[in-house]
């Protein structure tokens, strides 16, 4: 879905009526608009569109979403957060599903990395079809040379990401 004219990156009221439209007429968003690295910027709760502070704990973390689909139609899934050389990093697999769409996903592994060296891995066992944690995919847009992604999660709270630079997504440690 295309942001309202004059909406680079949105705030709050912005985002909960790109949200009302999506419902109604769905995002149209796909896999190859979804792929590539994107940093967490902003967090809104359930109800209310005030930045959370959670936000500004987790960028400091380089909280990341990482998402590349496959031939199949399925999308690797990476979410992980930094601090220093210390990775926490959940790697799985997602589809998409609905004309909003809903991007449902679940994690295979867990691993905590420092630096190149893996410290601990563990295998995750994926939740039952109805528990399974979803973003309701609302909108992407472009600001400048970047783009934007806005989704509500399972949870409830609203997530703004920014695409990373290719270099990040590439510099990711491997699987």
């Amino acid at each position: 879905m295309v942001p309202p004219p004059g909406v680079s990156v949105p705030d709050g009221d912005a985002i909960l009526e790109l949200e009302r439209r999506s419902r109604s007429q769905g995002s149209g968003l796909t896999a190859p608009q979804l792929e590539g690295a994107w940093l967490l910027s902003r967090l809104w709760s359930r109800q209310q569109a005030r930045p959370l502070a959670a936000a500004a704990l987790l960028r400091p973390l380089a909280a990341t979403l990482e998402l590349h689909p496959s031939s199949d139609g399925a999308l690797a899934v990476t979410n992980s957060v930094q601090l220093g050389q210390l990775q926490l990093r959940f790697d799985g697999a997602g589809e998409l599903w609905g004309r909003r769409p809903l991007l449902l996903f679940w994690f295979e592994r867990l691993q905590l990395r420092w630096g190149e060296r893996l410290l601990l891995q563990k295998a995750l066992q994926r939740p039952e079809p109805r528990a399974l944690p979803f973003f309701a995919l609302i909108a992407t847009g472009q600001q400048g040379d970047g783009a934007w992604l806005v989704a509500r999660g399972r949870g409830g709270g609203l997530a703004l990401w920014q695409r990373a630079p290719l270099s990040r997504s590439s510099a990711a440690a491997p699987r």
